[in-house]
């Protein structure tokens, strides 16, 4: 049955292609999202952009007919038409909902809709979809059916982990060792294995025998982890299996694109960092380690910072300097594993020391920061980039970001999808969760959920209570 969807200002200034979406169905734009958007459309930032994408689209429907009478939307036989908000309607609003404001014109024309459906005999549904949580409760008080868009919407909960534990016999477990490595038709699978997810193989007769490997999807076999039990980077070594996992897909140049997600005080940054120092510095195998962050305050803006853009960086770089200067031996505190740095590296180095370390890094050429806000338009050969923060980007930030990447490049995006920021996106809708779903089981691509902190037992009680 052929539904109609009715759309607010805020899933089109979300996904400007949100009318697109909807297949075969019935679309119902009210004149006040038009107008909404005409608003937006002078914004230099995303929403800017997304409301003059969202205008191009709807002219260039209107080669195919008045969009005030319908036209085709698609070749699924959807239609899409803009309506206008009758007065009538408005005043048969409750009395708190007739100030006329834009949620309650685009209520009346929902339920003018659901009127016109009933007259002509028919019952398919009419839905009012907005990502206004308000709104939604409006219209379920007047009758209305009201869904969030999610489309992109990822449920947290459901995440792929990147890691799974696969029981074995001691046969199997030898069988890896040897090439062309264990073939995966007979083993017990919790599910189907994705390309480059991490398995861990344990012994039927000994649980306390493991065996870490990686599945490879073009042979169909489990193959031992080659990287990460060789990889010396310093003062930082794996210290449970998600950190062995994730630094070997970090070190496997063939993996192109890496995502970490974890709690505070897994270890993310802190992995990537050392892996691409490594591979920059040691092992040449790029250019340089090009790290960059969202630039979003966790409470309050302190206003606009003084300096060139190197120093209005300084502020939200802190964390990644801090996590060099740990991992370049900026004090005298013993090896620590893989489990973040901010307070050792506070304590270990002076500020002299981390802005030594940090100089150096920079003047040598191997180490540069980049504002997200001027990424649009370049190409980044054969670099290390390292996303930091990405669960406070859109979907639409990380296609921007994701799509600079040149030849030769490996990108790591790492975040916490808990600790989020941004107030347009959540846990299940943000950039980074987003593309864990969409690149999962590509074979140049690679995701790791890290579970355990290893910052402090003071950090892990936090995270895991408060």
């Amino acid at each position: 049955m052929r539904k109609t969807f009715v759309l607010d200002t805020n899933v089109l200034l979300h996904d400007p292609a949100a009318i697109t979406r909807f297949e075969d169905n019935h679309i119902v734009i009210p004149i006040e999202v038009v107008e909404e958007i005409d608003r937006f459309k002078r914004d230099p930032a995303e929403k800017g952009r997304n409301a003059r994408q969202v205008s191009r689209l709807l002219d260039d429907l209107r080669a195919k007919g008045n969009l005030a009478d319908g036209v085709l939307n698609g070749d699924e036989g959807g239609t899409l038409k803009v309506v206008f908000c009758r007065a009538e309607t408005l005043r048969e609003l409750p009395p708190e909902l007739k100030a006329g404001n834009g949620d309650n014109n685009i209520l009346a024309v929902a339920l003018e809709q659901q009127r016109l459906e009933a007259v002509m005999g028919g019952q398919p549904p009419v839905v009012l979809v907005t990502k206004d949580t308000n709104l939604r409760i409006k219209a379920d008080a007047v009758g209305l059916i009201a869904q969030d868009y999610t489309t992109d919407k990822v449920a947290i909960g459901d995440l792929y982990p990147g890691v799974c534990e696969v029981w074995a016999d001691a046969a199997e477990m030898d069988a890896v060792k040897s090439a062309p490595g264990l073939a995966v038709e007979g083993l017990d699978l919790p599910e189907l294995l994705q390309a480059n997810e991490g398995v861990m193989l344990r012994d039927r007769t000994q649980p306390a025998h493991t065996l870490l490997t990686r599945y490879t999807a073009a042979s169909g076999t489990l193959q031992p982890l080659q990287r990460a039990p060789k990889a010396k980077l310093g003062r930082i070594h794996p210290r449970n299996r998600e950190q062995t996992f994730a630094l070997d897909l970090l070190l496997d140049p063939e993996i192109q694109l890496v995502t970490l997600v974890g709690k505070a005080g897994t270890g993310k940054t802190l992995l990537a960092l050392a892996a691409g120092l490594h591979q920059v510095a040691d092992e040449r195998l790029y250019e340089r380690l090009l790290v960059t962050r969202p630039v979003i305050s966790l409470g309050k803006e302190l206003g606009f910072l003084p300096g060139d853009i190197e120093e209005k960086m300084g502020p939200w770089m802190q964390p990644i300097i801090d996590n060099l200067d740990f991992l370049l031996g900026g004090g005298d505190e013993p090896s620590r594993g893989s489990g973040g740095s901010s307070g050792s590296a506070g304590r270990a180095g002076s500020h002299r020391t981390q802005r030594s370390n940090w100089s150096d890094l920079k003047g040598m050429g191997l180490l540069e920061v980049e504002a997200i806000s001027y990424i649009r338009g370049r190409s980044i050969p054969r670099q290390y980039m390292v996303v930091d923060e990405a669960q406070n980007l859109t979907p639409h930030e990380v296609k921007t970001i994701v799509t600079r990447v040149g030849e030769g490049t490996k990108i790591v995006l790492t975040g916490d999808p808990y600790q989020i920021d941004n107030p347009y996106v959540d846990a299940d809708s943000n950039g980074l969760t987003w593309l864990v779903e969409r690149f999962k089981g590509q074979a140049l691509a690679g995701h790791v959920t890290l579970m355990r902190g290893e910052r402090s037992p003071l950090a892990e009680l936090a995270a895991n209570l408060l």
